[in-house]
């Protein structure tokens, strides 16, 4: 059956679901007068808000990375375990002997002043009172994956553990996490080959046939390729259970030569073929990065390519996440409109310069039409792009009728979790208590799971409402 026509019937079922509920319960009439009370005015009360959010039943996180989620004192505490250490001057990890000018994870700790300064370096923390090195806001974030990288490429049963255990602190049920690049192979040739100036779709996915067939012989990419999915599979061990489910994307860094990212998205279509613990492909990185510009294009004909010979594979896209001034005018036409016409993007991610595209009435009509949601990460946003408030388009997407979800992006760089993202939506935008609970069913809705695995874990949200409803109401009874 045609996808779109799979998104649509979905989307009803999950309607007829909220009308089967029947109309508002006694709890929820009162959990709805509640909330209002809380976002009136000039100034909304942030603390109530965020005691309300904190226990607010949260459908999913589907736009999340692991090792942006993982903050920076967990990774500090595995440098231990790994007998790795600190350099003191540049304050990155050393794995390698001899250990000269270093600190230990534990000495660290004990060092107040380098350990400040650490958690600014390998986190957004202290960037908007000044008191943290003021490189522009968006270096500041991607450069913290370099001092960590090393570390979060280790224990993932325990960094997996730790995102478990504050999902459920905050009562989320479901997180669909960017978990780590599959296998890749370099191979100069091929970059030479696509890169060169004028070549038409046909002959780019001649190349890419070749390409593709060259890999398939290749019996290391493969054995690498499986590899990768056993040891996943073991790391997932223990995490799902009746009250929490996790689920992976796979994704290609786009700020790489054209071959390690066409092998990236083979390796990882075939890795999610292969089990269903991976449910999607995506692709990550700067986007203002001269590298991912220049061959944003070509990334999405190379998606379109392998999504057409393997059609049942999940695709995210990060696209558009982009602010006037960090590239030139022209570069904001056309990143969301390829990912969703080239590429063939299921879920769009940030989805930041929509006022800018050339196609953006044709884009909100498409993602409406066919129930493509954008993954809206207010924080990151605002951080990384300077965008917030009646400039983010979330604005356009609500008053196109576009579906979106509330997520994180990366909760261990910016010091935050899902609870705030929804605080900081409902302060900032003043929704209704329909369209928040909304907005937590939809982020369900629109999971890459099965119809099964959605049902379920609506009726589990349906539970969690029927609880946390009944609470807020006696909390505001007294």
């Amino acid at each position: 059956m045609n996808k779109t026509i799979v998104s649509l019937l979905i989307g009803v079922a999950f309607a007829a679901s909220a009308q089967a509920r029947g109309p508002l319960t006694p709890n929820e009439q009162a959990t709805a007068r509640h909330y209002a009370s809380l976002i009136q005015g000039n100034d909304p009360k942030l603390a109530e808000l965020t005691l309300f959010f904190t226990q607010f039943p949260k459908g999913g996180d589907l736009h999340h990375h692991y090792s942006g989620a993982v903050y920076a004192e967990q990774y500090v505490e595995w440098i231990d375990k790994n007998n790795w250490c600190v350099n003191k001057a540049s304050y990155r990890i050393e794995t390698k002997a001899p250990y000269e000018g270093c600190l230990s994870g534990s000495a660290v700790f004990a060092d107040n002043a380098m350990y400040r300064e650490l958690l600014q370096r390998w986190s957004s923390k202290d960037f908007y009172n000044h008191s943290s090195l003021q490189s522009p806001p968006d270096k500041q974030f991607f450069d913290t994956f370099g001092y960590f990288g090393a570390v979060s490429n280790t224990n993932f049963d325990l960094g997996l553990q730790e995102i478990k255990k504050r999902a459920l602190a905050e009562n989320l049920v479901y997180i669909e996490t960017m978990f780590k690049a599959t296998p890749m192979q370099p191979d100069a040739e091929f970059d030479q080959a696509v890169l060169k100036p004028g070549l038409s779709d046909a002959e780019l996915d001649k190349l890419f046939a070749a390409q593709m067939a060259k890999l398939e012989q290749n019996a290391s990419f493969n054995s690498a390729i499986a590899d990768y999915v056993s040891k996943l599979e073991g790391y997932h061990k223990g995490i799902d259970d009746a009250n929490f489910t996790m689920r992976y994307q796979t994704y290609s860094v786009r700020l790489l030569p054209p071959g390690l990212v066409f092998s990236c998205m083979l390796s990882g279509m075939k890795a999610a073929s292969s089990t269903p613990l991976i449910v999607g492909v995506n692709i990550v990185g700067a986007e203002n990065d001269t590298v991912s510009m220049r061959d944003y294009s070509l990334h999405m004909k190379m998606l379109r390519f392998l999504k057409a010979r393997y059609p049942k594979v999940n695709l995210a896209m990060h696209a558009g996440e982009l602010a006037l001034g960090m590239v030139p005018p022209e570069g904001l036409k056309f990143h969301i409109d390829e990912a969703l016409h080239v590429a063939g993007a299921q879920r769009i991610g940030h989805g930041m310069d929509l006022a800018h595209e050339s196609n953006v009435l044709g884009i909100l009509r498409a993602m409406k039409a066919k129930g493509i949601p954008v993954e809206i990460n207010l924080t990151s946003n605002d951080f990384i792009l300077g965008i917030k408030g009646e400039a983010h388009p979330l604005t356009l997407y609500r008053k196109y009728g576009v579906p979106y979800v509330i997520s994180t992006d990366d909760a261990g760089v910016s010091r935050n979790n899902l609870s705030n993202e929804y605080v900081r939506f409902a302060s900032t935008y003043k929704p209704s208590y329909a369209e928040v609970k909304a907005a937590s069913y939809r982020s369900i809705q629109y999971a890459f799971l099965n119809d099964a695995e959605k049902q379920r874990l609506t009726r589990q949200l349906d539970q969690r409402f029927t609880s946390f409803e009944a609470m807020v109401a006696k909390l505001g009874s007294k």
